[in-house]
């Protein structure tokens, strides 16, 4: 699930906050697939810390 940083904008604190915890299981599941050598696509951790790193920084500039 690819989301641009203008769809992230529209959406709530509480949606990005169930999205955070959603992307960080992600990316832990692909580190240990990673380390098992079962992950197919390695990008997949390139994505998914991005969206994490997004999402903080939404969060941080909405509670200012």
């Amino acid at each position: 699930m690819e989301l641009e940083l203008k769809d992230l904008k529209k959406k709530s604190e509480k949606d990005l906050q169930s999205l955070l915890a959603e992307s960080r299981e992600k990316l832990r599941v692909a580190r240990f697939k990673d380390a098992n050598k079962q992950l197919k696509d390695t990008r997949e951790i390139r994505r998914e810390r991005k969206l994490v790193a997004q999402v903080l920084t939404l969060l941080n500039s909405k509670k200012k």
